[in-house]
Parts: structure tokens; sequence; C-alpha cells
């Protein structure tokens, strides 16, 4: 027997199955023969705790191909959460991804192993500061990114994320639209409607390092791939953009794209670019190299962890005012991205955000 008791078959398959997928983003088999005991602790326990293990596509290699259920973006990963009938979620992801899960589910254990992780964009913005707005723009109707606290939600109308902001602005009602916290992806919409939008200052610390000089150097370095943006970048660089949406935007991008389009470059954190090199090992992805130090939180020691010993910060709880009053923002966002499908397109995107299985 060897480490966390499994014999040497159970290991030797571990291995290799790890190794069939990562050996495609430069993992050895070495270093895939050293995770297999834990990757494989952590699938069969969250078996036996009837556990589902959600990723956002940011994280690591070892977390999407590892361990997870589902990978996916903000929106597909919701929807996976609100739909489970497993009686535990571990949220590899930010907070506010945490949070959510737990609103949309909130008769489950919801697990966040990294409750330190935050987020940029969610910590610009409390409901104080909505309320504030509210005071200022009474008959404005306020939409919030999904990046935002339970408690800013609770305070807004509806949700939104990068898949469907633009369904859900043209959606609501009224002419009047207060946009929070994202700065930049509220500048991306207003130039698509003609509804007066107000701009909160939040910015993601990877999305706005990205600049028109930036994307202008990869066009000209690398002339026959497409180019896709982020919307959470800047509109100059959105501009560039041979596709502009969300992750799952780009991941259908390169999933329809035609055989002889081999080269992408992928304008958002890395850890996209290595979740793309193995889902599609014949095209190629060049990064950024800018990374989200609150996404890499989450490691297999912690997942692990929570799923044997969780402490009382890692078991997501959300007063059930706040979570009623957030869940009533997120179901208007379903509503309205029903009533308007086929009309959630941001710049030059294909739409709807996706969430893929893990087999």
């Amino acid at each position: 027997m060897s480490a966390f008791g499994f014999t040497k078959e159970e290991l030797e398959k571990e291995t290799e199955r790890l190794y069939a997928q990562l050996k495609n983003v430069g993992w050895s088999r070495g270093e895939c023969e050293y995770y297999a005991p834990w990757t494989l602790r952590i699938r069969n326990l969250a078996k036996e705790k009837d556990a589902i293990i959600l990723a956002h596509s940011y994280q690591t290699p070892d977390i999407l191909f590892g361990i997870a259920d589902f990978r996916g973006d903000s929106l597909g990963l919701s929807v996976q959460a609100r739909d489970t009938k497993a009686k535990m979620i571990v949220f590899c992801g930010v907070r506010f991804m945490a949070e959510t899960a737990k609103i949309l589910s909130p008769e489950k254990v919801v697990l966040h192993p990294a409750p330190d992780a935050g987020c940029s964009l969610s910590e610009s913005c409390s409901g104080e500061d909505v309320r504030r707005l509210r005071a200022q723009y009474p008959g404005a109707r306020f939409v919030c990114y999904v990046n935002t606290s339970a408690e800013v939600k609770a305070e807004c109308d509806v949700v939104c994320t990068s898949a469907n902001a633009l369904a859900i602005i043209e959606g609501v009602d009224g002419d009047e639209i207060v946009f929070l916290p994202d700065e930049l992806m509220g500048r991306n919409l207003q130039q698509m409607t003609k509804k007066k939008i107000h701009i909160f200052n939040g910015r993601c610390i990877v999305h706005e390092t990205f600049t028109k000089e930036m994307a202008l150097q990869w066009k000209e370095t690398y002339p026959d791939a497409k180019l896709l943006v982020h919307t959470e970048s800047r509109p100059e660089v959105v501009e560039l953009a041979d596709l502009a949406g969300g992750t799952g935007d780009m991941i259908r991008y390169v999933r329809e794209s035609p055989p002889s389009q081999k080269r992408f470059m992928l304008v958002t954190e890395c850890g996209l670019s290595d979740r793309l090199r193995v889902e599609f090992p014949d095209k190629e992805f060049i990064g950024t190299c800018s990374l989200c130090p609150h996404m890499k939180r989450v490691d297999l020691v912690s997942v692990l962890q929570a799923l044997e010993n969780p402490t009382k910060e890692q078991v997501v709880e959300v007063a059930e005012d706040v979570a009623r009053r957030a869940r009533r923002a997120i179901e208007k966002m379903f509503e309205l991205t029903k009533k308007r499908a086929g009309d959630t397109k941001m710049p030059h995107s294909n739409k709807g955000e996706a969430s893929g299985r893990c087999e």
C-alpha cells in the first residue's frame, strides 16, 4: 500500500489519467505521479460525501483536470450550483462565486477551500455604495456584475455575467442604468446600447493591465492569430478584438473555428490558456502570463482539508435576508436571458457561456 492507502495499481492508473491530459501543458509523468494520491483521495472522498466539485477556468490544471466535476465560467457554474442534486458543493474559485452557489442552493453545504480568495472587483463595491447611488439615481435600474458580494447583489435589481451583460441591459425595463462595479465593462456596454449607463469605478487587477499598445503589438507579432479579449478589458483593447466576451465565449469561439485556424491570442487570465491547451491540443494558445493571485489560492491541499475537516470559514454562509434578496436578483437574470434567448451577444462574440463536464 502507498500514500493514502492506495495500491500501486490504483496510483499508476491515476497517474496515467492525469498525464494523458496534463502533458499538453508541460507536466511530466513524474509530476503527475506526485499529485496522483492527492487527486485520487479528493475524488474518492467527494464521492463518499456526495459532493460536486466546481472549478472556474482560471484555476490551475491539477484542479481543472485532476478533481473538478465541472469546469466553466461564472454563468455556467452558477447553473450547475442551482441544478445539482449533490448534497455538497466544493467551489474552486473566489469568494463571490462560492457565495453565489450558496445563494442558489441554500439547502446544500457549500465549501470554499480558500476563504481568503477575494476579488478586486467584488471588493471595490459595498452595499452602502449601492444604497448611496440609489439615492443619487432614484429612477435608475441597478445592474450588478456577478463579481460582487452577496450584500451588493441583494441591493440590486438584477445580476449579469460577461456572457449576458448586454442582454440584461437591453432587457431590463427603463432607459437609465447604474452598472457596477466594473468600470471598463460598463464603458464597453455603453458603446452598445442607447440606454444611459452610470458606471462605477471598480476594475479587475488582471484585465485593467492590458493596453491598446500591447494589443497592437500582439497583432503585429502574431498576425495569423485570432485576438480574443475579455470584456473586463479597456474599450480600446476590445475594439481590436476578433472576439470580445467572457471565458465561455472564448471557448466556444475556439471550438467553432475552422480546422485551418490554429492560433489564438487570449487576452485574459493565464489559467484559461492552460485549460484550452488540454482541451484543444491541435491548436496553439498564446497567453498573457497575467495571473489572478486570488484564483490561485485554491490548491489540492486546501480542497482535501476542506472535505476532510472544514473550518468555520470554509463553510459558506449567507444571511437569510441577504440571500433571499440576492437570489431574486440572480433569478431575474435567468428570467431576462430566457426571454431574450439568442440576443446575448457582446461585440463579435458567440452567445452564452460554457460549462464543461469533466470525464
